[in-house]
């Protein structure tokens, strides 16, 4: 089975964020990297499959140079080799494209990634790969057996879950608890150094939207203690001040 696993390279959440240039541009001074949370769910299980069928897999990210050692992280989780298109992630319908893209070339049985990436949450990058490649597509995915060329798979709906099967090839859009994470061992590392990372340049420049600025979230307001035994006067503050109730 081969695997074609789609990660972000993403702010560290305990970064603080800061924006320049009349806030244009996202300031990445001080700012430490990482693999996207549910991309690392994701990556995980597919080591797991791997594990459990002598498949193969592969990573891929939409990136500039400064990705890499991303990508060289998730070699050594346990990815057998690695593909930068060599591109600034423009927005989701560019990223989407350049999947594609690669997964037509690979002819890849399960293209996973997380739900969502945790800077822009746009969760739209799995269905759009689908539609372009022309598959079905399934998130949030919180299982995952595969079975022959069947995969049974466990999903989140508002107010439970649901069990469905669907035949390969899939796109999956994955969160916890799919997997536990995966941390890079020192053999992982020093192998990670010798397996293959191709550079590609981009398909195209299909992006479809513009940035146009950044804005931080409003500051919070001052808090107001009320004594335990006040019922009243909180429940006047909220219904007049707050105006919650």
């Amino acid at each position: 089975m081969k695997i074609l696993v789609c990660i972000t390279h993403v702010p560290d959440t305990t970064s603080k964020i800061a924006f320049t240039d009349n806030n244009t541009q996202f300031d990445k001074t001080g700012v430490q990297y990482i693999i996207g949370p549910y991309d690392d769910y994701a990556l995980a299980r597919a080591v797991e499959l791997k594990e459990q069928s002598s498949g193969t897999i592969t990573v891929i990210n939409v990136g500039e140079a400064e990705t890499e050692p991303t990508l060289r992280k998730a070699l050594a989780i346990g990815a057998d080799d690695a593909i930068r298109v060599n591109a600034a992630p423009k927005d989701s319908f560019f990223v989407a494209n350049q999947i594609a893209a690669i997964a037509k070339e690979g002819n890849y049985d399960l293209i996973m990634m997380g739900r969502e990436s945790i800077d822009f949450n746009s969760g739209v990058v799995h269905g759009m790969v689908a539609e372009l490649l022309g598959i079905p597509c399934l998130s949030p995915v919180m299982t995952l057996d595969i079975d022959g060329t069947t995969a049974k798979m466990t999903r989140e709906i508002e107010g439970g879950k649901e069990s469905l099967e669907a035949e390969l090839p899939l796109v999956l859009g994955c969160q916890e608890p799919i997997a536990e994470w995966k941390i890079p061992n020192m053999r992982g590392i020093m192998t990670a150094r010798s397996k293959p990372l191709h550079v590609v340049e981009p398909s195209d420049d299909s992006a479809r939207t513009k940035l146009n600025n950044y804005e931080l979230p409003a500051a919070k307001g001052a808090v107001k203690m009320i004594d335990a035994n006040k019922v009243s006067e909180l429940v006047d503050l909220l219904k007049n001040e707050a105006k919650v109730i």
